[in-house]
């Protein structure tokens, strides 16, 4: 078993075409250090929905350039089967360890095999290659990014020529093409031959942004923003320019891309303490609102004033920024579908049913929201909105950014607050409280067990509120193909349990919704809301053993 090991290590190592990771693997080699070697070599890094993911480093379990060199080949070989030989592939990366090495070996393959293939010109958001790829008639797009994942990783995410996210069965067929790539020296790689993109793409992009907006709105609002040490800083400014509203007063700390992310935890605008730089910033520049983005910029966070929130600032969840771009977009006559993720708050559904627009609902996940047909609006829990789908089928944290300032800018001439939005909303709909059980796991199996738990022993009540259905969502249902996931209806409430699919997490999705008679009803059902989260939260997590 040890002799095997080291025998598939070197045989590894022989065709690491990287010197900063060959060594690392020879030292593993030479130490004979078993435990990780196996860690290592325990299989390989599966491409799936969201491409590939994981943690810098040698061997097949870690992403590396042998790991995306054989991606790549993959990728090229399933475009020519589907009849694709000679389109073009565009190729962007953020500023994370690898990425643009990445980038680079992904170009001269897709060169190899024949396809033609283009870069982007810097370290820029994803939004701007999922715009590009049907901007310049790509048949695919790969972007080098692990958007809010630690530093240590990296990942490769994959879009076809519709400019959406892949979903089954193409990812099955990627993959299939991936395992069947023989030796890395048969893979061509050629040290030219493809194109590095000018300026030109960003600038059709931001000249895009300009689409998001009413003509002759508002543009007064005053904002505090963050790149979280991402790619963001340089197209938001630019967009906000462009637009014409004030500069975005820059969490200096946060600004520039470093892919040490040196001042957070986690760069993710959800995580406790990534925003403390923000609201420190806000304190002294007094903006109307806080604007954060991802490491990649995709997905958008926003904090507002709130005298009653220690330190005097408050974020938004997901879900109620969704809600009021939703409203905002309503208010401003527009058509089309508005859709969301199961996952989700139900108060979109309601907000599309009484301004009499389509709603849909879909699988968790971008790629699916993105397909809708119809679509004008899609939105995610986990900051994403989709805001202009006829440019970006995808969620794009900079135009998303745009249209909260615009909304923020007409509340603001008003006398008013996003805030107050959100009280009429609860008036107008009932209170939708959200939030999440999220658990961060060494050992996958923990959510192994978890999901098989309540699979076998589902909950009758939580928090005292009896459990009306409960949908194993692997079945899949009439409107919803199978995902690993569970969905139990409550008296007033629902609950999601799923796997993340992006990082080692059992995801729990909470809603609860309270009545409200009259604006002097709020407190007592936000009161109402928080107690019957933190019981269904309390009472789920014993039922899932977690």
């Amino acid at each position: 078993m040890q002799h095997d090991l080291i025998a598939q290590a070197r045989t590894w190592l022989a065709e690491d075409p990287d010197p900063e990771t060959r060594d690392e693997l020879g030292a593993l080699i030479g130490a004979g250090d078993t435990q990780e070697l196996a860690a290592r070599f325990a299989g390989t890094l599966q491409f799936g929905t969201a491409g590939l993911r994981g943690e810098l480093g040698a061997g097949p379990m870690r992403m590396n350039r042998s790991v995306v060199i054989r991606a790549a080949a993959g990728l090229a070989a399933y475009l020519k089967a589907q009849g694709q030989a000679g389109g073009l592939v565009v190729i962007s990366y953020d500023a994370r360890y690898k990425s643009e090495d990445f980038a680079r070996d992904t170009a001269a393959v897709m060169t190899g095999a024949g396809l033609r293939a283009a870069v982007l010109p810097r370290p820029l958001p994803t939004p701007v290659l999922a715009y590009a790829i049907r901007h310049l008639g790509a048949v695919a797009g790969v972007e080098v990014t692990a958007s809010h994942n630690p530093p240590r990783d990296n990942g490769y995410k994959v879009y076809l020529g519709d400019g959406s996210q892949i979903v089954p069965p193409a990812d099955g067929e990627i993959a299939a093409a991936i395992a069947a790539v023989g030796p890395l020296a048969d893979v061509v790689r050629p040290e030219d031959g493809w194109e590095t993109l000018g300026e030109e793409v960003l600038a059709a992009y931001l000249a895009r942004t300009d689409a998001v907006l009413a003509p002759g709105s508002p543009r007064t609002a005053r904002t505090v923003y963050t790149a979280m040490h991402g790619v963001g800083t340089s197209v938001l400014t630019a967009a906000f320019q462009r637009a014409g509203f004030p500069a975005p007063v820059l969490v200096a700390e946060q600004a520039d891309p470093d892919p040490a992310f040196p001042t957070v935890a986690f760069p993710n605008p959800e995580e406790p303490g990534a925003m403390d730089l923000a609201f420190a910033t806000a304190r002294r520049a007094a903006p109307d609102l806080i604007i954060a983005n991802d490491p990649d910029a995709d997905r958008c966070a926003v904090a507002v004033p709130d005298t009653a929130t220690e330190g005097g600032w408050r974020m938004l969840r997901g879900d109620e920024v969704g809600a009021l771009l939703a409203a905002h977009l309503v208010e401003r006559g527009v058509s089309g579908v508005f859709a969301e993720s199961i996952v989700s708050s139900s108060l979109l559904g309601r907000i599309a049913e009484k301004a009499g627009i389509g709603y849909a609902e879909t699988l968790t996940g971008f790629k699916w929201i993105a397909r809708v047909d119809g679509l004008r609006y899609g939105y995610e829990e986990a900051l994403g909105y989709c805001v202009d789908p006829e440019g970006v089928r995808d969620k794009d944290g900079i135009t998303a950014a745009l249209l909260v300032a615009e909304l923020a800018s007409v509340l603001k001439e008003q006398g008013r607050t996003l805030l107050d939005l959100l009280d009429d909303l609860a008036l107008a709909h009932g209170l939708h409280a959200t939030d999440q059980l999220s658990v961060r796991v060494e050992d996958l199996t923990v959510i192994a067990d978890a999901m098989a738990r309540l699979r076998e022993q589902p909950p009758t009540a939580l928090a005292g509120l009896a459990v009306i259905s409960a949908e194993d969502l692997s079945r899949g249902t009439a409107s919803l193909p199978p995902t690993d996931g569970l969905r139990y209806q409550l008296e007033g409430a629902r609950v999601i349990v799923r796997p993340s699919g992006t990082e080692p997490k059992l995801k729990c999705y909470l809603e609860v919704v309270v009545p409200v008679a009259d604006a002097a009803g709020l407190p007592a059902a936000r009161a109402r809301g928080a107690e019957l989260l933190a019981v269904i939260k309390r009472d789920l997590a014993a039922a899932a053993g977690i």
